[in-house]
């Protein structure tokens, strides 16, 4: 009989060996992580705090909303008055206030008008007390009215422009083709008048507006009596004196702001400027 052969297993009894080692390995890696987790680069990481506590501490900034609708502009806060603007301020209010005392008994009477603005002074004077009808040359009594106007500008440098208006009746003689030449023609009798009581040339204009500034009804007698007229605008400079024109038109539509010390002026009906027109047989 054959003899049975028992081959015994031989047992390893090191397989721990595997096992842990495995496990060391394992436990080094994490060890090689958390190392070098914890191994920070100090320059960096001061920069980055300092950039954080920079962000965090800044002032809360202000977002500028969304206008709804249309947004107004702010008005510039004006700058105070210089001194010599004062100066020709107070040059107009004495004008002004003279003019009113030296015609007084015609302001009165309604056929001279004064009224100030902060800017320029006007004075308006009926044709009938300057001139006979539809002529130019000056009457009698217009050279002691001029004569006292004369001596209240004369002392002044301010400029003076001297407007001529006529109704709107036309007239048309070999002298006065048109209402043009009879206001043009008036103002410059008023210019020469002045010029001849001591005021400078230099500081006057003559200028006629006919018919078309009209500041009543020219359809009754009294408008027309209105619309004839010759006015004095007394300006503060010269740069004023080129919108006079425009002043006017601020006055007439109820705009205008009598200022700078002076007594407000009744309000003129109509449209801008005055217009006087002439014929031969209509009374001026």
């Amino acid at each position: 009989m054959a003899r049975r052969r028992h081959h015994e297993e031989h047992e390893n009894h090191e397989r721990w060996l595997v096992s842990y080692a495995d496990f060391i390995t394992l436990l080094f890696a994490f060890f090689v992580v958390m190392y070098s987790i914890s191994s920070i680069n100090e320059g960096k990481y001061k920069i980055l705090s300092e950039t954080l506590v920079g962000v965090f501490n800044q002032p809360d900034r202000a977002i500028k909303p969304i206008p709804v609708g249309e947004e107004r502009p702010r008005t510039p806060p004006q700058e105070p008055e210089s001194e010599s603007g004062i100066h020709e301020t107070r040059a107009l209010q004495d004008i002004a206030e003279s003019m009113r005392e030296a015609l007084g008994e015609l302001i009165d009477g309604g056929q001279v008008t004064v009224r100030g603005h902060e800017t320029w002074v006007e004075i308006e004077l009926s044709s009938a007390l300057l001139f006979s009808s539809g002529d130019a040359i000056p009457a009698n009594q217009a050279f002691g009215i001029l004569e006292k106007v004369a001596k209240v500008l004369a002392p002044y440098r301010n400029p003076v422009r001297i407007e001529g208006f006529t109704d709107d009746r036309p007239i048309a003689t070999a002298q006065f083709p048109s209402n043009w030449e009879l206001s043009a023609a008036r103002a410059a009798s008023v210019v020469r008048m002045l010029i001849m009581n001591g005021v400078a040339p230099e500081r006057l204009a003559a200028v006629g507006y006919g018919e078309f500034q009209p500041v009543a009804d020219n359809s009754t007698a009294d408008g027309r009596a209105r619309n004839r007229r010759v006015v004095l605008v007394v300006s503060r400079n010269l740069d004023v004196r080129r919108e006079v024109g425009g002043m006017q038109e601020e006055l007439a539509a109820g705009q205008g702001d009598p200022q700078a010390g002076m007594q407000p002026a009744p309000e003129l009906s109509g449209a801008a400027s005055p217009a006087e027109a002439v014929n031969s047989s209509s009374p001026l």
